[in-house]
């Protein structure tokens, strides 16, 4: 059988599943008990005490009809039903119509009922409805109609209050101490998962394990592992660094000895090269900038995005700008020199290749979303995932040539959106037919 339908109706907590793991034997265990003892005590016991009252009516019905005198017969059983503790009368000229009356509900009225009308072999009514403290009875005899009022504890077993109310007291007491119990083991893992996701978004908060021993391991490799990770980052960022100046003092000798010679073709060439590789040399360090823990600041979103927005449109960019948010707070954190290199990097290559670019902010309550379109060529669909690596190029129709950096600019916008827990992706703009770039960043 499938039973994947039950998924949408279990918890997705850890805490939650461990509670119904906890409390599903415990109350599925309560309920056998108790459907257990009912049906021995309310049935078995029920059965007993009424053959017992049907064995005394029958008895009394065979007394009377051996008696021809009314009267007699009246005092007979007045006397009989005295110690049974039950009300007898006798009725000469009526007759007994069978029937039975009881609620639903009433679970040993019948085997109240079919106790009697098993015991007692003569036309009789029972109405269990009229008096609910007594059990009302015609039996027809050759003498005329017996009349008995019993009361109910005499033919069922009382309802056992104190037993049932303090099976429920007790197990909500042991369910509230494993609760209790259950919440300070699961904190721990509560603590480690947030440290993740958070480490995860590019956020680096205080984290001490404690707990149970499989998950004090745990939280020490994590600890060791974001260590480790910060660390290679830190020494990437400073090998590329370091690179990077150390190749900008010949750059700089060979830029003024070039500006010492003639001008020249070749003089104009070699200094087009040197540029380029100034230029390389700043993408190597926006690159390695882009992965390195720079410190997660708390933003207002329309303002941060508004300045970028502004500032690309004072270099004379066709920008349209908008803001959309479905989410009343508008603060967010994030690292905004890294988040400012991404957009700016999308921003430009956007206007590399289209006169028309629009960029849209989404922010609701569980992610931002910054959405990048263009009028341009465009990326095939085949070469979008292509186009995210460093130092690629496409062709031809957003080729990057000489002048236009080393292919890295897709790259640091990726990486940035990875190190903040997000993505970035590339599709087809439906609204102006070029690129369209969606960073995302979670809340």
């Amino acid at each position: 059988m499938n039973f994947t339908w039950l998924k949408s109706y279990m918890p997705r907590s850890l805490f939650g599943r461990s509670l119904m793991i906890l409390l599903f034997p415990v109350v599925i265990l309560q309920l056998v008990i108790g459907l257990v003892f009912i049906q021995r005590h309310f049935a078995q016991v029920t059965k007993q005490m009424t053959h017992a009252v049907a064995l005394e009516l029958d008895y009394a019905a065979d007394l009377i009809e051996s008696i021809d005198d009314q009267n007699k017969a009246r005092l007979t059983l007045f006397t009989f039903a005295r110690p049974f503790d039950m009300r007898l009368d006798l009725r000469k000229d009526e007759s007994v119509s069978p029937y039975v009356q009881r609620y639903f509900y009433d679970v040993s009225g019948k085997s109240i009922i079919n106790t009697l009308l098993r015991g007692l072999d003569r036309p009789v009514s029972i109405d269990l409805t009229s008096d609910p403290e007594r059990v009302l009875l015609r039996m027809q005899t050759t003498k005329g109609v017996i009349t008995a009022s019993i009361p109910r504890a005499r033919v069922s077993a009382t309802n056992p209050h104190q037993l049932l109310v303090l099976m429920v007291l007790v197990s909500i007491l042991l369910t509230v101490i494993s609760i209790l119990f259950l919440r300070n083991q699961i904190r721990p893992i509560r603590e480690l998962a947030k440290a993740s996701e958070a480490f995860g978004k590019g956020q680096s908060v205080d984290y001490a394990p404690r707990g149970a021993n499989e998950v004090r391991s745990a939280g020490y490799s994590f600890l060791a592992m974001r260590a480790r990770i910060e660390r290679q980052i830190e020494q990437r960022t400073n090998m590329l660094s370091g690179v990077s100046h150390d190749m900008r003092t010949p750059l700089t000798r060979m830029k003024l000895s070039l500006a010492m010679l003639d001008d020249s073709e070749e003089v104009r060439h070699i200094s087009k090269d040197v540029a380029d590789m100034e230029k390389m040399l700043d993408g190597f360090l926006d690159f390695a900038r882009g992965a390195a823990l720079e410190e997660a600041k708390i933003v207002n979103a329309d303002s941060f995005f508004s300045d970028i927005a502004s500032d690309n449109t004072r270099n004379g960019e066709n920008l349209a700008y908008a803001f959309v948010s479905e989410s009343r707070q508008q603060d967010i954190v994030l690292r905004p020199d890294s988040v400012t290199r991404a957009i700016n990097n999308l921003l430009g290559n956007a206007f590399r290749h289209a006169k028309n670019v629009r960029m849209e902010v989404r922010l609701d309550d569980k992610a931002l979303s910054i959405v990048i379109e263009d009028d341009g060529p465009g990326i095939a669909e085949s070469d979008r995932e292509e186009a995210m690596k460093p130092f690629v190029r496409l062709d031809p129709a957003r080729n990057h040539d000489a002048n236009d950096g080393v292919g890295l600019g897709l790259a640091i916008a990726a990486d940035i959106a990875r190190n903040h827990g997000g993505s970035l992706t590339l599709g087809a703009s439906e609204t102006l037919g070029g690129l369209k770039a969606v960073l995302t960043i979670p809340r």
